[in-house]
């Protein structure tokens, strides 16, 4: 069976654990703090991240766009990708932005661990408008109703409803919500279908020091 390397408020992490789930694929959890003295992270990927998909016969697939294409090409049923050529390139451009969301608040979070004195505000605010703009811009091409792209549940989806609900978890203060209602509608369906409801994210605590 293979195994996942996953931590647990991860969206990039969570992406994989939903492409499992939708093509209905055993797996054995493994929780890490990659962040950690004596994470096992390194055994499994040179470059210290997660999510690590462990093989049957122990070799490894990290990062989770190259996890998301190996599946796809492993086990094509049922299909996270679209097969119009268009629609495929749409989801995937779901997928950069959503991606490239979570990349700035990353940025910003631990920025907001160093000292308050030595914290820099024009970093901070550089990524906040990041934040913004990739929100503003999913809130602008996600349909009101049904899925992101086309008439099928794609990764598009899975990483629109990823990036938000984590949001939700690590920045609550962060009231995206009010300023795009019809994006909310639309998380909150997502957040409802069981590979969703299955994968919440749960908070960790870093207890090394990363700044």
């Amino acid at each position: 069976m293979m195994k996942l390397l996953s931590a647990t408020p991860s969206p990039y992490a969570r992406k994989v654990r939903i492409a499992l789930a939708e093509k209905g694929l055993d797996f054995e959890l493994m929780t890490e703090v990659p962040w950690n003295e004596g994470t096992a992270t390194p055994a499994y990927n040179p470059l210290e991240k997660l999510p690590v998909l462990i093989l049957d016969d122990g070799q490894t697939v990290f990062e989770s766009d190259f996890i998301l294409e190996w599946l796809e090409a492993k086990y094509p049923t049922p299909a996270l990708h679209p097969a119009d050529p268009d629609q495929r390139l749409a989801a995937r451009r779901f997928e950069v932005v959503a991606d490239g969301v979570c990349d700035a608040f990353v940025l910003y979070f631990f920025e907001t661990m160093r000292e308050a004195s030595k914290q820099s505000q024009p970093w901070m605010d550089r990524q906040m408008r990041k934040i913004d703009g990739g929100v503003a811009d999913m809130a602008l091409h996600v349909p009101a109703n049904g899925f992101c792209v086309g008439d099928q549940f794609t990764i598009a989806d899975i990483a629109v409803g990823t990036v938000m609900l984590y949001l939700d978890v690590r920045f609550p203060s962060y009231l995206w919500r009010p300023a795009h209602p019809a994006l909310a509608t639309a998380v909150d369906r997502l957040a409802a279908r069981p590979s969703f409801a299955a994968t919440k994210p749960v908070p960790q605590a870093i207890a090394a020091s990363v700044i």
